[in-house]
């Protein structure tokens, strides 16, 4: 357990630091490329990470899990298995994309170069997500940390030196913004698979044992295929959910063009803003997934409770403090990208969306964590369905508008905040009264 409050700790400060960079970079952004610019910039992101996701194949989910649960002797067999698939899988990505993505119309509106920068993530994140899920299994958080934060910091100093010093237009700056999210995707690669490479000479150097090729194969992909296919589904619907949110708005009797704007002022300003505490869930979610596999296998639910008490009163604790300093100081923080009484008044109407994805982070990995990706999965079906429903319904009417779209937005992440703790407590032996008093069932 002490490993496991370190790597938190770890992952917490320096997760911190870097969300403190992630608010400077959509600052530097919001100034260089305009409302309209920002729009196309957050309008492109879900396409690139949809793409993100299917290069790592939930890799690094998988092959944590597998570490953490076999025994050390076991390592260097099981990574030898992960890198084999990975080639064969990056090899037949790279032909299926190189294919596809010239004809993907969602590019059209973008400097041609964009789809060949996509095209290079794709090796880049495949043989990062094997490296990345090792560390995460040896719960050697302290590379992961430090890989997070040289993103962060390495586009920060791109977009800085380039915008301060030279002039470009408005298609160009769009570019370069891209080009050095995608930059500093390949420094991370290179410092994560030079750290793996090291350890990797650790390993081939202890005594090992064997495990059958189909039994780690079939391990692997028993975590991989489902898991990739819940975060495909979700990032395919963050992908849509842009020209959902437009057509809406668009629909309801203002232009394209005001659309694109507002959907900027959502995406680019509320949302970097709201999601600037979530750095603590997502480093809960690193280290919770091989923690939670190796005490499930275990079959030690007393830990799992108190993990999950922790995980809460800590969620709690951090959510409702950001959620109040976001409603009562939405206009001088919003003021920081753009003197806009509209991205303001998003901020505070989001504050249930903001509350309720702290949690449900962490909660997905204790659902992964329990072999519980199926649930997970319906889940995530059923809240978007509803939300995109709601967008449509309520986004589309001139008395609601943006308004709309964010009753739907909290609607989903309320919804599947839910769904998510009363299936985990369930499984673990956990019952919820309406008074907030967690209590542990007998015999669990």
């Amino acid at each position: 357990m002490a490993i496991y409050y370190r790597g938190i700790l770890f992952l917490v400060v320096t997760a911190f630091l870097g969300e403190g960079i992630e608010i400077l970079v959509n600052m530097i952004l919001a100034r260089q490329l305009g409302s309209h610019g920002l729009g196309l910039y957050m309008s492109i992101l879900p396409t690139i990470f949809l793409i993100v996701l299917i290069s790592s194949f939930e890799l690094p989910v998988s092959i944590s899990k597998i570490i953490a649960e076999r025994e050390e002797r076991y390592h260097r067999n099981i990574l030898y298995h992960a890198i084999a698939i990975t080639i064969i899988f990056t090899s037949l990505l790279l032909v299926v994309g190189t294919m596809l993505l010239p004809f993907i119309p969602v590019f059209n509106s973008y400097h041609p170069y964009v789809r060949w920068l996509v095209i290079i993530l794709i090796p880049v994140i495949s043989f990062t997500s094997v490296a990345r899920g090792y560390f995460m299994g040896r719960q050697q958080m302290g590379k992961i940390a430090i890989a997070n934060f040289l993103r962060k910091i390495i586009q920060l100093i791109v977009l800085f030196a380039l915008f301060r010093f030279f002039e470009f237009n408005s298609e160009s700056s769009l570019l370069i913004a891209i080009g050095a999210l995608i930059g500093s995707e390949i420094v991370v690669f290179l410092y994560l698979v030079f750290m793996f490479i090291i350890q990797f000479q650790q390993v081939k150097k202890q005594p090992f044992s064997n495990l059958n090729r189909k039994i780690v194969r079939k391990n692997l992909m028993a975590v991989s295929i489902p898991t990739t296919g819940m975060r495909l589904f979700s990032a395919f619907t963050n992908a849509i959910q842009p020209f959902i949110i437009k057509a809406a708005l668009v629909h309801s009797g203002i232009t394209a063009v005001q659309a694109t704007e507002q959907f900027g002022m959502l995406m680019g300003v509320a949302m970097s803003i709201g999601f600037f505490p979530a750095f603590i869930a997502h480093s809960l979610l690193i280290v919770l997934i091989p923690a939670v596999s190796k005490t499930h296998s275990e079959r030690n639910f007393s830990s799992l409770q108190k993990m999950l008490q922790q995980v809460m009163i800590l969620t709690l604790g951090y959510g409702i403090v950001a959620v109040v300093i976001f409603y009562f100081f939405a206009p001088e923080l919003t003021s920081l990208f753009f003197k806009s009484e509209a991205s303001a008044n998003y901020l505070q109407l989001l504050w249930p969306f903001f509350l309720f994805h702290y949690f449900i982070m962490p909660m997905q990995a204790f659902m992964i964590g329990l072999d519980m990706i199926k649930e997970a999965f319906i889940h995530i079906i059923w809240s978007t369905a509803l939300s995109f429903g709601l967008i449509l319904l309520l986004g589309s009417m001139p008395e609601w508008r943006m308004d709309g779209v964010i009753i739907g937005m909290n609607t989903e992440s309320v919804l599947l905040a839910l769904m998510h703790y009363l299936t985990i407590c369930k499984k673990i032996g956990v019952t919820f009264f309406m008074k907030g008093i967690l209590q542990t069932k007998k015999g669990a």
